[in-house]
This record gives structure tokens, C-alpha cells and sequence, in this order.
């Protein structure tokens, strides 16, 4: 009793691990979504481009200056003379501080709060492109799983038809060939086991990679899927959902925003200087206080500002353009995907409905038949043949219908 005790006490602490090791495709995506360092690259370029906008109101610097002036070479100058004549020369120290234009100020700083918009956007699209990649996976993993459900499946069938053929010709009743013929089957059947197995272990390795973890970490998938169904879309649908287009948005208000920022530098500039002589040799102290004015859209000094102005102008109808490029590329593969989506969901139905459920019914007859010696062995490996080879040509069908669906996604923009 205490023995068992233990054993039921291991058992349930061995649960956990267990569950832990199976993993969602919504637990898969979610630990991309943290981990993975495309995102937390973004998301420092975020925050870069927010700490940077901190200061986009900030006022040059202040110019301070010290030094001689109006001073002669000689110093027996710089001394007050014996007939009571002021020395000649002073030391000054001056200041000078512009005071920027607040419509530049205002402006800058629209610009540079709107930096961090783009990566926003951008890292949704970045997103969106792990996303398929690991949904891409998980399907294949998938598939392939159910394939070696089939292939255990029918390799317990192989082994029924070899020790029933061995014990048939023992008795003279069967013959060898098709005995051989089966065992061949038999070996085919582990060979695909192992591409299988190849394959599902090339796709753990990849989600780890997308997950950001060790490449070796053992975890496996819960098989769980859904066939979706998918509504007509246009252009409009595209501009609200899609990332990409999102920030090509983003990107033509930023240009505006620049456009806006170099019209304002062509404002005039304000600033003070103020200088403070000590004068030599009894020279009293002196002061200058001045105005300073600058004007950039003089037209020798405005030449880059306008240049730049224009140059936005056809920026910003470029990444129109490419905004327009997107959305049709998108609608065509949209609704190109939509037929094919379609189409491969009736071709999937017929092998539910009607061909796999025939075919195991042929077999089904046949192999009883065959065990009232009314069949050959040829017939029921004909029959377990067909069979074997339609489950499979079915997952295929599903692996396609699969991968269209995560284009679909892709597309669309959906998780």
C-alpha cells in the first residue's frame, strides 16, 4: 500500500512537467510576441526615438566669448600716460543667446514626437511576419504528426497480412510473393517514418528559434486546429487592418511634419549679444547690447531649405504610390487565395465524405473475405495500398490548405 502510495504521489508531481511541455499555437505565438529579438529590437527603437523627442524644443546653446579687443601690439600703450592720457586696449567678455522661433520649436517638436510611429507600426508588421513563420510550422509539425498516426496505423495492418501470409503458405494456402511484396510495404513505411520524424524535429528547432529559447528544448504541440472561414475584402479593409500600409501612413505624415519644420527655418531668428569691456590704463568700462536677427529665407541662404521642401513633396507621393502597390498586390492574392481556399476545402470534404470512407469500406470487405479464404492476399494488399495511399494524399491536401490559410492570415493580418 505504501508502495503504491508513492507511485500515485510521483505520478501527479510528473504532471506538470508534462502539461508544460505541451504547447498551443496561441502559447507559441504569445512567447514570440516577448521574446523574440525582432520585437525588442523595435521596441529599444521605440523608446530611442521617444527619448529623443524629449528634447525637440531645446534652444541653442549659449555663446560666451572672453579675449582682448581693440587692444595695440604695444603694451607701454596699454598704461596711462604721464600727461594723464587713458591707456589704450580693453579685455572683454561677451554673451550671445538666439531665441528660436516658436512656430520652429512647435514644429520640431511635432516631428520628432511623431518618429516613434513608424516603428510602431513597423514592428506590427514585423509581427505579423513571425507570426505566419511559426504558423507555418505548427501546421507542417501538425500534418506530419497525424502522418505517423496513419503510418502506426497501417503498419499494424502490414503486420496482420505478413503473419497471416507466413501462416497461410506454411499451410499451402497463400503464396510468397505477395507475402514479400507486403514486407517491402513494411520497410517503406519506417522509411517514411523517419523523414517524418526529421521533419517535425526541423520544425521544433525552428519555433525554439523564434521563440528565442535553446534550439534543443523538447516540447510538444497539442494538434489543435481550425479550418477558418473568410469574408470578402477590399482596399478599404486593407488601409484599416494592415500594419505595413499603416505605416506608410505614418511615413507620409512624417514628411509632411518635415515640410512643415523646414518652411518654419525659413522664419526669421532673434537673439541678444551683449559685451563687457574692462578698459587700460584708466580707460572706463564699456558695454555693447545688440539685436541679432537672422534672416534664412534671403535667397542665397534659403536655396536648401526650399530644395528640401520640394524634395518632400515627391517623397511623400512616392510612398503614396507604394501605399497603392500594397493594396493591389494584396487584394489580387487575396482573392486569388480566396478561390483556392475554397476549392481545396470541397476537395478535402470529397476525401472526408466520400473516397476515404469508400476506400476503408473496400478494405474492410476485402480483408474479410480474405480471412474466409474467399480473397487473395494480392486484393487485400491492393485494398490497404489504396487506402494507405489516400490518408496521406488527404494530409497533404490538409498541409496545402493549411499554408494557404496562413498566407491568408498574412495577408489579412490576423493572428
Amino acid at each position: 500500500m505504501k508502495s503504491l502510495l508513492i507511485i500515485v504521489i510521483f505520478f501527479i508531481a510528473a504532471l506538470p512537467s508534462r502539461a508544460q511541455n505541451l504547447m498551443s499555437l496561441d502559447s507559441i505565438l504569445s512567447v514570440i510576441e516577448r521574446n523574440n529579438p525582432v520585437v525588442q529590437m523595435y521596441r529599444a527603437d521605440i523608446r530611442s526615438a521617444d527619448e529623443a523627442a524629449k528634447g525637440a524644443k531645446s534652444w541653442s546653446p549659449p555663446e560666451l566669448g572672453t579675449g582682448f579687443w581693440m587692444t595695440p601690439y604695444d603694451p607701454g600703450l596699454w598704461k596711462k600716460s604721464a600727461n594723464g592720457a587713458s591707456g589704450m586696449g580693453q579685455y572683454m567678455i561677451s554673451a550671445q543667446q538666439m531665441i528660436p522661433n516658436r512656430k520652429e520649436l512647435e514644429a520640431n517638436d511635432q516631428y520628432m514626437q511623431a518618429g516613434s510611429t513608424v516603428s510602431k507600426e513597423t514592428e506590427k508588421a514585423a509581427m505579423n511576419e513571425l507570426w505566419a513563420a511559426a504558423k507555418e510550422s505548427y501546421y507542417i509539425w501538425l500534418v506530419n504528426k497525424k502522418k505517423l498516426s496513419v503510418l502506426d496505423e497501417n503498419k499494424k495492418l502490414l503486420d496482420f497480412m505478413i503473419q497471416s501470409a507466413g501462416l497461410r503458405y506454411k499451410n499451402n494456402l497463400g503464396k510468397l510473393n505477395a507475402y514479400y511484396k507486403a514486407e517491402a510495404a513494411l520497410g517503406k513505411i519506417e522509411n517514411q517514418r523517419v523523414d517524418i520524424i526529421n521533419v517535425i524535429t526541423q520544425q521544433r528547432i525552428r519555433l525554439n528559434s523564434l521563440m528565442n529559447r535553446e534550439k534543443d528544448i523538447e516540447f510538444d504541440i497539442d494538434s489543435s486546429y481550425a479550418i477558418k472561414i473568410y469574408g470578402a475584402t477590399d482596399s478599404s479593409y486593407f488601409i484599416r487592418t494592415r500594419s505595413d500600409l499603416k505605416a506608410i501612413d505614418k511615413n507620409i505624415n512624417l514628411t509632411y511634419l518635415q515640410q512643415n519644420l523646414e518652411r518654419s527655418r525659413l522664419m526669421p531668428q532673434f537673439g541678444l549679444r551683449y559685451d563687457h569691456m574692462f578698459g587700460f590704463g584708466g580707460t572706463p568700462m564699456q558695454y555693447n547690447l545688440m539685436a541679432i536677427v537672422r534672416l534664412p529665407s534671403v535667397s542665397w541662404s534659403a536655396k536648401s531649405s526650399k530644395a528640401n521642401i520640394e524634395s518632400l513633396k515627391w517623397k511623400a507621393q512616392s510612398y503614396e504610390a507604394q501605399k497603392q502597390i500594397i493594396i493591389n498586390e494584396t487584394s489580387g492574392e487575396t482573392s486569388g487565395l480566396l478561390i483556392s481556399i475554397e476549392s481545396k476545402k470541397r476537395q478535402l470534404r470529397l476525401f472526408e465524405l466520400n473516397i476515404i470512407p469508400s476506400l476503408q469500406k473496400n478494405f474492410k470487405t476485402t480483408q474479410l473475405s480474405y480471412e474466409q479464404n474467399t480473397e487473395e492476399l494480392f486484393e487485400l494488399f491492393d485494398a490497404w495500398e489504396s487506402l494507405n495511399i489516400t490518408q496521406l494524399d488527404y494530409l497533404d491536401q490538409l498541409q496545402t490548405l493549411l499554408t494557404m490559410q496562413v498566407q491568408m492570415d498574412k495577408l489579412l493580418e490576423q493572428k
